[in-house]
C-alpha cells in the first residue's frame, strides 16, 4: 500500500533472519530455478508488512530479486466504500470472502510463469486503488502478506504471526490506518476469527515473543 507506515525494529529483523534461514534451505531443496512464494498472515498491527519488508531486505542483500505484494490491496470493495458496505450489507461477511481471490491467484500464476502482471495498489492518502504493472520475469521470489495471505494457493512457506488485535492495539494506534471506534473493534473481532482459522495451515509460527518456531514445535509448547 502506498503511504503505509512501517514500524520496523530488531524483533522484526531477527524474526526475518530465522524465516530467511528456513526459506533458503527449502528453496535449495526445490532446485536452483524454482520460483518460491512466501506467505505471511496475522492480525491487524501484528507486523506483517514489517516482517515482509525485513525479509525482502535480507533476500535483496543475498542477490535474490524479490517482490512484496500486500493482499490487502485485493479487497473486492474499494477503501472509500468499504465501511458503508460493511455497515449496510456485509458485516456478517467480513473475512476471507472480502478478498478477490481470483486476482490473487492470477498474480501468483503470473509470477510462476514469469509474465507481466497488472496488480492493484491502494494509495492510503486519497484512499483510491491504482493499477501497477510489474514484470515478474525480473523477479526471483514473491512475498505476499496480509490478513488472509496464507490462504492463497501455491505458497511454499506459510508464516503465521500469533498475536491478536488486543495485543497489537498500540501499533494500530500509532499507524492510525483506521480510527479505533466501536465499529472498528467489532470488525477486528470478526477478522480475528477468520485469521485464527488459518493458523493450522502455517509452516512457521511467529510466537507472542516474536520468536520463530515450526508448527510442530509450537504445538509441543502449547
Amino acid at each position: 500500500m502506498l503511504g503505509d507506515v512501517l514500524l520496523i525494529n530488531d524483533m522484526h529483523k531477527e524474526a526475518a533472519q530465522a524465516i530467511f534461514d528456513h526459506l533458503m534451505e527449502g528453496c535449495r531443496a526445490k532446485g536452483e530455478r524454482y520460483r518460491c512464494v512466501v506467505g505471511i498472515s496475522g492480525e491487524s498491527g501484528s507486523g506483517k508488512s514489517e516482517l515482509a519488508h525485513s525479509l525482502g531486505k535480507l533476500l535483496k542483500d543475498s542477490n535474490i530479486r524479490v517482490k512484496v505484494i500486500h493482499t490487502d490491496n485485493y479487497y473486492k470493495i474499494q477503501p472509500l466504500l468499504r465501511e458503508e458496505w460493511r455497515r449496510n450489507k456485509g458485516f456478517d461477511k467480513i473475512g476471507l470472502d472480502e478478498y478477490d481471490w481470483i486476482k490473487i491467484k492470477k498474480t501468483i500464476r503470473d509470477f510462476k510463469e514469469q509474465q507481466e502482471c497488472m496488480i492493484p495498489c491502494i494509495d492510503l492518502i486519497p484512499e483510491q486503488v491504482d493499477k501497477l504493472i510489474t514484470d515478474f520475469s525480473k523477479i526471483d521470489l514473491l512475498i505476499i502478506d496480509g490478513l488472509y495471505a496464507i490462504n492463497a494457493p501455491d505458497i511454499d512457506l506459510r508464516v503465521f504471526i500469533d498475536l491478536t488485535y488486543h495485543e497489537t492495539k498500540i501499533n494500530q494506534i500509532i499507524r492510525m490506518k483506521e480510527a479505533l471506534s466501536d465499529f472498528r473493534m467489532s470488525i477486528l473481532e470478526k477478522e480475528h476469527l477468520a485469521v485464527v482459522s488459518l493458523k493450522p495451515m502455517a509452516d512457521l509460527i511467529v510466537d507472542k515473543s516474536y520468536q520463530v518456531v515450526t508448527r510442530e514445535e509450537h504445538m509441543k509448547g502449547t
